[in-house]
This record gives structure tokens, sequence and C-alpha cells, in this order.
């Protein structure tokens, strides 16, 4: 094999078919099932987008109905699966705990051994049932907090807020914390979502498969761009004192100055987007609707003189990370938390993918070009 046909990284290599999602060029719009995620964002709840995702059409009512009923009866972490989290160390990464957790949920789910699609699709609605109480029970657990039961007369991103808080979120955070759930939910064959279709391929079960997704998603190059906004933030200075203007003013001018010294900025650029991630307005109407409920101008002022400074020097667009990093933060979770809640959202998109490798498989198993030492042997 030569040279000229090794494709680093898999850079423009076609690997399978898919009809989980796609960008469509002609719009620039991600679409899930063939809908743009902008319009399920503004008019559909998340579990009627995971239902989309799982079986490729929206629910009737009464199967959005049926799901939600086993939704909210599933959400409760059994005490094995508190204990296992309870032996990691409280400075670990959220991200160990959640690939820890859904390895303890795979071992104990009744089905752990059974890939028929009815087994596969139960899994995968325990996963998107039990995770948000994972998320929830780490935060409280490093703030010396005690576990809040969920409550089934919430949906589930009320019922998130819920377990993470002990308090009833007002409407509008509720909804702001939906948007960024179908937004974050599925983007095609990604790093992570790759991942899980390896390990299918193999015939592996989908728990293993999520495991595998979490930890691809936990590098830096791929996850954890929304935890790098706030850090950004963080260093800039987030000052509640502070006017619009005032904070746009120095948060152009760390720009200026980050951009001089070569320094990386997350939250900018996206490999699949040419003219901008089209998932970004969306989720910045949500921030400013959490900067008007939280009084916080601040906070735009941030934002807009950051994405001023990155768009005059390098022409370079904001990613769906950039406003909802903020966006979490004003809710209250703590930075190391954003990943994790990415993963609760994003177990849609993988076990639709799984599911999707697992009915069509053929192993993945890429050829490589070996550049080593010629053959030789021993003297």
């Amino acid at each position: 094999m030569s040279e000229e046909e090794v494709r680093k990284g898999l850079a423009g290599v076609v690997a399978d078919y898919t009809a989980v999602s796609k960008v469509n060029p002609e719009s620039n719009s991600l679409l899930y099932r063939g809908y743009p995620v902008q319009e399920l964002a503004a008019q559909k709840s998340f579990e009627e987008v995971a239902l989309l995702l799982w079986t490729g059409e929206l629910p009737s009512p009464d199967e959005l109905s049926l799901f939600e009923a086993f939704e909210r009866s599933n959400r409760a972490l059994d005490a094995n699966v508190r204990a296992a989290i309870d032996l990691l160390p409280l400075d670990c990464h959220p991200m160990d705990v959640g690939r820890t957790a859904v390895s303890v949920l795979g071992a104990n789910h009744p089905l752990a051994s059974d890939s028929s699609p009815g087994a596969e699709l139960d899994k995968a609605k325990s996963l998107f049932a039990q995770f948000p109480a994972v998320v929830a029970y780490d935060q409280r657990r490093r703030r010396g907090l005690e576990a809040v039961d969920p409550r089934d007369d919430l949906d589930y991103s009320a019922n998130f807020l819920w377990m993470t808080f002990g308090e009833e979120a007002a409407p509008e955070v509720v909804d702001a914390f939906r948007v960024s759930m179908v937004l974050y939910a599925e983007h095609s064959f990604n790093a992570s979502t790759f991942t899980a279709r390896v390990i299918t391929s193999t015939l592996s079960d989908l728990h293993s498969a999520v495991t595998g997704a979490i930890g691809a998603l936990k590098g830096p190059l791929h996850g954890g761009a929304n935890e790098a906004v706030m850090h950004t933030f963080t260093e800039i200075g987030i000052r509640a004192d502070e006017s619009r203007e005032e904070a746009a003013a120095r948060a152009k001018a760390w720009m200026e100055d980050a951009l001089a010294a070569k320094k990386k900025v997350m939250g900018f650029g996206h490999r699949v987007y040419k003219h901008g991630d089209s998932r970004v307005p969306t989720m910045k109407g949500a921030l400013e609707r959490m900067i008007a409920h939280y009084e916080r101008p601040e906070m735009m002022g941030l934002y807009d003189g950051l994405e001023q400074a990155m768009d005059e020097a390098k022409a370079i667009k904001p990613n769906l990370d950039y406003p909802a990093g903020p966006t979490y933060h004003l809710m209250g979770f703590d930075t190391d938390m954003f990943t994790p809640i990415f993963i609760a959202s994003r177990i849609t998109g993988w076990t639709a993918h799984i599911m999707e490798q697992r009915a069509s498989n053929s192993l993945i198993r890429p050829l490589s070009a070996y550049n080593g030492v010629a053959e030789r042997h021993l003297g």
C-alpha cells in the first residue's frame, strides 16, 4: 500500500451508511432522521426526539405515553450502582464516574447478553432513564450533599434538574435544558459514535459500546469543549456587577492576546460545518433567556467579546459548546459535569447507531500501512 493511500484519522473516508443523521450542506442544517434539529428543539420534548432517533419516526401520543411511563419508572439508581460510584475518589473526573456507572448498569441489566432488537431498545431506554441520576448523584456527592430521589410527576428535563439541585427549576430553565439535550443528542460518525459502532461490530454488547464511546468522548480533542469555555470565562474573570459592554471589552482584549500568543481557544470551529454550526443560534437563544432569567448580563458580554474577536481575527464561528457551557453554569452545574451532561444526551444517538450497526453488521477492521523496520532475523 502506498503512502498516498493512507488517510490519517480516516479523514474523508466514508465507512458506512447511516439513516440516523446528516448535515445537509444545502441548508447547513443538522438533520435527525430528516428533521432539522432546530425545528425539533423548538417544538419537541427530549423524550420524543429520543424515540425519533431510535425508531426513525416521531412517536404517536400513545407511543410517547408508554415511553414516558417506562422512563419515569426506571429513573432510580440501584444501590449497587451507587455503591460503585461511592468507591471512586471525589477528585476523579466525572467522566470516569459516568464510564464506570454505565459498565455496572450493563453488568446488572437482566438482558445483558441479549442483543435482539427488542432487548437493545429496552437497554437504550433504561440507560436514557438512569443516567441523569448518575450525573445528579455525582455532583451532589462532590458537594457533600445527600442524593435526591427522582420524581415521576416531572418530565425528563425537569426531573434531571430536580435530582441535581433538590428544588423545582423555573419553567424557562427546564426549557433551556431541554433545548440543550435535543441539540447534543446526535451528530453522525463523530469519534465517540464511531467507537461505539466499532465495538458493536465485534458483536459486543450495547453497554460495552456505550462505555467505549464515553472513553472517546473524554478526550479533549472530542469532548470537553463546553467545560473549556467556562475555564476561559473564569480565566478572563466573571464579574457579576459588570455591564455587558464592560465584560465584552475585557473578553475581546483577552481573545486578541490569546490569538497573538497562538493559544488554542476551545468552543470555536467545527470539522463538519463550513458556514457555522447550525445548532448555535438555537442554543444561543436559550443562553440569552437564561441570562435574562438570572439577571447576568456580564455573561453575555464575555460571550460577545470572545465571539467578535475570533470572528474579526480568524473568521471562525462558535460551535454548540460555546453557548452551552455558560448556560449550564448559570443553571448551577459544576463545570466538570458539563461533559457528563453531554453523555446523558448523546446516549440517544450512540444507541441509535449501535442498533443500526447491529442490524446490518460488518466487522470494522481497517488495514494499515507498515512503516517499521524491514524484515530481519536473529543472527
